[in-house]
């Protein structure tokens, strides 16, 4: 997607600070951290959200989670725990329109509904 900022930042348009990356998905550094440890996973294929995934596609977010444990331990999360979180439409918070994980930890976090 042209005005995707995500699909921007796979191309290498928009600089990022990258955490991890393979042909499947990018895991960067949010620029906006909600917690000491807040990273933001992507698929390289233009998903726009969770209401999206079929079975044709499914194999891209079974491989995003395997990466998101990786990516948690290498960061040092699983002792202590983390969230993974996904807004899927506007109501929900999602205001980048390309099928993201975050990864928040470091810190005990609440659960807070708005």
């Amino acid at each position: 997607m042209a005005d995707c900022i995500f699909c921007k930042i796979i191309a290498g348009e928009i600089p990022s600070t990258k955490v991890y990356e393979d042909d499947v998905c990018l895991a960067f550094r949010d620029i906006a951290p909600q917690a000491p440890t807040h990273i933001l996973v992507i698929p390289k294929q233009h998903i726009a959200s969770v209401a999206e995934i079929t079975a044709e596609n499914s194999n891209v977010v079974a491989h995003i989670f395997e990466k998101i444990a990786q990516i948690a331990k290498a960061e040092g999360l699983e002792e202590d725990g983390y969230r993974v979180v996904s807004n899927c439409g506007d109501a929900a918070g999602q205001t980048v329109h390309h099928l993201h994980f975050h990864i928040l930890g470091g810190k005990t976090l609440t659960l807070t509904m708005a």
